[in-house]
């Protein structure tokens, strides 16, 4: 149990330095708590899943904030139900703006993404016409965010600008498209062998 937290607080530490590995283990290793806590307070598949998408990002975006003596499911839960409670607010208020504020774009350099990942690497083996069909088993959302940076290869702000959502939202969905697309991939390699 101490080696895993030992290992936890030096990905906190890495993600605090901006080290993508940590973001992409510390989002692997607490996607599933994050969206089975949200799928049971909001009975909604999507939604669950854009409030998850949400949390990450403002987790990573805010990851400087993070006190050790706290669990960092605890935190990652807390963030999670305060994006909640405030969807839940404007959706009573019916603002409809949607814009970003001054500190989101000060701060959408927080997820580094230059490096190739094992995930970028088992993709880019793969040939066009079968990624494609690999690529078609994601959900719409993912399937969009694939093709805008891959296929049509916009930077993460013109596709933030195309879809109307935070910068660090389209890198936490990038990052979970292709966590998905190589679980696609590897099954599909693993059954065909």
């Amino acid at each position: 149990m101490n080696d895993k937290t030992e290992t936890l607080q030096d990905h906190i530490r890495n993600a605090k330095q901006g080290i993508q590995t940590s973001f992409n283990y510390l989002l692997d290793n607490y996607w599933n708590d994050v969206y089975l806590f949200q799928l049971k307070r909001t009975k909604d598949e999507y939604e669950a899943e854009e409030i998850t998408i949400q949390t990450f990002s403002r987790a990573f975006d805010k990851i400087d904030t993070y006190k050790e003596e706290y669990a960092f499911k605890t935190w990652l839960i807390q963030i999670s139900k305060n994006i909640h409670i405030d969807l839940q607010r404007k959706k009573k208020a019916s603002i409809r703006s949607k814009t970003t504020s001054d500190t989101d774009k000060e701060s959408l350099h927080a997820i580094a993404d230059d490096t190739p990942t094992p995930e970028d690497r088992l993709i880019t083996e793969q040939n066009l016409a079968q990624l494609l069909r690999f690529i078609k088993q994601l959900k719409p959302h993912y399937q969009e965010v694939i093709n805008l940076r891959y296929f049509q290869e916009l930077s993460y702000k013109e596709i933030s600008d195309r879809l109307n959502e935070p910068m660090n939202n389209v890198k936490v969905k990038l990052l979970r498209a292709k966590k998905l697309l190589a679980e696609i991939i590897t099954n599909f390699k693993s059954h065909t062998k």
